[in-house]
């Protein structure tokens, strides 16, 4: 319990949290970036939970505005990209896209659904359908338990920070309450260690 509560604590650091997804994911983001999100010059981005930021370096061209809880996160986003991208700390609500709503192409939730519990979940996915054109689309990525998965991938899962890593069909029920399109892709090999993850596409 000692190491889990030290790895938390390091993650919480954004040049921790940094290091640990280049030790555990390589080059994870620039596949999720180029096989799920591909982003189009000119998109413009909503990135829920977006911790340090660093999903703009993977997102050249595209208005960019990354939401999160973390002071330190947005404080590290903000010395990094400047003028780049915006930056804003705050919790989940509608009150963060209040007067941008309907604008944005794409809304991005990564890593983010399996640290809320349903009613928080919820306020995710109404205020992505609430800052998305109507031909826009969500994509969420999270940790997930299925059927299939090694003993070592769902043991890591039950270690992970997030304390709401959901079966699969627990995250589609989720978000289906907001969205008439939800297309599921499990992946069991964007990570160095053994581990499941659900993306889900979420559009109207």
């Amino acid at each position: 319990m000692k190491i889990i509560d030290t790895l938390s604590s390091v993650l919480s650091l954004p040049a921790g949290y940094r290091m640990f997804v280049r030790l555990v994911g390589g080059d994870v983001q620039k596949k999720y970036v180029n096989e799920y999100i591909r982003p189009r010059p000119g998109d413009k981005v909503l990135d829920i939970g977006c911790g340090p930021g660093d999903m703009l370096a993977s997102l050249p061209g595209v208005e960019y505005l990354g939401v999160d809880i973390s002071p330190e996160y947005i404080e590290a986003a903000r010395n990094r990209f400047d003028a780049k991208g915006r930056f804003f700390c705050g919790d989940i609500g509608t009150a963060t896209v209040e007067l941008e709503k309907g604008t944005f192409d794409l809304v991005l939730a990564t890593g983010v659904l399996h640290h809320l519990d349903d009613e928080r979940a919820a306020r995710l996915f109404e205020l992505a359908r609430l800052a998305l054109r109507s031909d826009g689309r969500l994509i969420t990525y999270d940790g997930c338990y299925v059927p299939e998965q090694s003993r070592m991938a769902r043991w890591v899962l039950s270690k992970d920070r997030g304390k709401f890593v959901r079966s699969r069909d627990q995250y589609l029920r989720l978000a289906s309450r907001c969205f008439s399109k939800v297309e599921p892709h499990l992946r069991h090999d964007l990570l160095r260690i053994p581990y499941t993850h659900l993306i889900m596409y979420c559009s109207n």
